[in-house]
């Protein structure tokens, strides 16, 4: 009999120990789940930055290109032909 009061602990013992386990595995993912959210909200955040930044750096070069800089003669011709061809579709609009 007092073997099996030994395995009976022994299950015991081990069962309070796995739901130790358990209980510091779900905080754990909790913790982690947590932490996901705060680094999902930071990546959009930067992705937000990188796209402002984009454009920033996409409206200086052609605001550097209409001043008349060597470097991005194609991009300025092409930038006023597509002024042109908007200024274009409003009088056809206007005239109708």
């Amino acid at each position: 009999m007092s073997n099996l009061t030994e395995i009976v602990d022994s299950l015991e013992s081990n069962i309070g120990k796995l739901l130790d386990r358990q209980v510091e595995l779900n905080n754990a993912k909790l913790h982690l789940e947590k932490e996901i959210k705060v680094l999902t909200a930071q990546k959009q955040q930067f992705e937000k930055e990188i796209a402002n930044w984009s454009e920033k750096n996409h409206s200086l070069k052609l605001a550097n290109s209409l001043l008349g800089s060597d470097q991005y003669k194609r991009e300025t011709k092409l930038k006023i032909n597509a002024l042109i061809r908007e200024i274009d579709q409003c009088i056809v609009q206007l005239s109708e």
